[in-house]
């Protein structure tokens, strides 16, 4: 090989190229005129196999943000993709990263969406209906026809906090800033139930099944059976300040909750205390994920003093990891399609990022919103989210792949 790239450089020479040929081989010179020589080697090697340096390309400036990202490139220069996990070459081909579209395909104005933080005013129903609050009223959007109807309007007696679909799509539980939770029949637009017991504000809510849960700023928790006739079945005592993330697992076994006192909570069902607290993260915990891929796997989101996404093993009670995304965390979510997950940030980038698990390495940054990213759900086809913004817009984005039975 180095003989052919000798021949190869000579010729250069004889054709008139810029090229000066060295020998090195028994050279008298001092050590640093062999130094001089042997870069001036490596750089006719160079020009010779790739060609001259040119600007803009990786010779001549940092395109790599993460040391992941550039493993990442550089695996593609390897023949036949080369394994880093032991010596050899293997035989499988390189994938090229998935293309992810960084502009949103709709944008809707929603005047009222309020620009804080606790609130969670955005969700995404299994038959295809998004619920949003606006000041004192529920709007529903239905994705499939684009029809936009009012649920309801509070007036100026009470407001909205939060809104989550049950898990069948046709009920909207709504959380208020007085302290009630009520559920709706959205197909007939009417309101079946009203629940007390919260003392302030409810500013977050997940479904499982037939029970509810609620987060208030009042610090605990209520489990609603919305079977039964009482108001709820159970109160969980375990933050110190308001409740602003709850997310139950998809084997509905385990409620991860987060608190403004910067502590994640992690109960069963028939637990009356935490089974896991943790306490690493420095601010608010409001963005929880259950992964839809493996059994146990949380991931958690910090506040603009925090800015890290940890990712904890539930089953065994281990940290697993932890990424500073240098920007406060309002959501997460898990694609059900594919290992990659979802975070919207505050400040102060404002930005949506999708991110590669477990190698963390980012595939995107959406940018579109120009305040800070507080809303976030999922389309239940699983191909979409929505986000919102206090700049008081929606933006709706194609980010996953459809899963295997949906091709099928």
């Amino acid at each position: 090989m180095r003989s052919c790239l000798i021949r190869e450089i000579e010729e250069k020479c004889k054709s008139g190229s810029n090229f000066v040929l060295f020998d090195f081989s028994n050279s008298p010179a001092s050590d640093q005129g062999k130094e001089d020589r042997s870069i001036t080697y490596q750089s006719l090697l160079r020009a010779t196999l790739f060609g001259p340096d040119k600007p803009g390309t990786p010779a001549s400036r940092n395109i790599f943000r993460y040391k992941t990202e550039t493993k990442r490139s550089l695996h593609s220069l390897r023949p036949l993709g080369y394994d880093e996990s032991g010596p050899g070459i293997s035989h499988s081909p390189v994938k090229a990263p998935r293309k992810v579209p960084t502009s949103p395909y709709k944008v809707l104005d929603a005047p009222g969406l309020e620009d804080d933080f606790y609130l969670n005013l955005v969700d995404w129903s299994s038959n295809n209906v998004l619920a949003v609050g606006l000041e004192s009223c529920i709007y529903l959007w239905n994705a499939c026809g684009n029809k936009v109807s009012k649920l309801c309007d509070f007036g100026i007696s009470d407001g909205i906090c939060s809104v989550g679909w049950a898990q069948c799509g046709t009920h909207l539980a709504v959380g208020t800033n007085n302290g009630q939770v009520q559920i709706w029949d959205a197909s007939n637009c009417r309101r079946v139930r009203t629940m007390e017991g919260h003392r302030s504000r409810v500013g977050v809510l997940a479904w499982s099944s037939s029970l509810l849960s609620s987060g208030s700023h009042d610090n605990s928790i209520l489990q609603i059976d919305i079977r039964a006739r009482d108001d709820f079945a159970s109160k969980l005592v375990g933050h110190k300040n308001e409740v602003c993330g709850l997310k139950w697992s998809y084997d509905d076994r385990e409620l991860a909750s987060g608190g403004n006192e910067n502590r994640l909570l992690v109960w069963n069902q028939h637990s009356a205390q935490p089974v896991l607290k943790h306490c690493e993260h420095t601010a608010a915990v409001k963005a929880i994920a259950w992964s839809p891929h493996r059994h146990g796997l949380l991931a958690s989101g910090g506040g603009a003093t925090d800015r890290c996404i940890r990712f904890w093993d539930t089953t065994t009670n281990t940290h697993l990891s932890c990424l500073d995304t240098g920007s406060q965390i309002s959501n997460l979510v898990w694609s059900k399609n594919i290992n990659e997950l979802v975070s919207t940030h505050g400040s102060s980038q404002d930005h949506i990022i999708v991110w590669r698990y477990p190698t963390m390495s980012k595939l995107a940054t959406l940018t579109g919103h120009t305040t800070r990213v507080l809303c976030l759900a999922i389309s239940p086809d699983g191909q979409k989210i929505v986000t919102g913004s206090g700049d008081e817009t929606l933006c709706f984005w194609r980010l996953f792949p459809a899963s295997k039975s949906q091709i099928s």
